[in-house]
């Protein structure tokens, strides 16, 4: 479901050069800030990097891109 905010100036700014980096748009990237920060908000003590891997392991998952994982190898 979209819905239409009203975004500062600044903030879009601040999200154009991110955006371009990680081939995003500019929504996608501030709806990634979003999300990032809402899992980092709800888990205090995970470090920031656990907190992202976790979110691409996710998206990887919705992709099919899992591969069992193999001990002893």
């Amino acid at each position: 479901m979209s819905v239409a905010l009203k975004l500062s100036a600044d903030l879009v700014e601040m999200a154009k050069p991110h955006a371009a980096a990680e081939h995003r748009s500019i929504p996608m990237q501030i709806e990634y800030w979003a999300r990032l920060g809402k899992a980092v908000d709800e888990n205090p003590d995970l470090p920031l990097q656990f907190i992202k891997d976790t979110l691409l392991a996710a998206q990887e998952a919705k992709a099919g891109m899992l591969e069992p994982y193999q001990f002893g190898s």
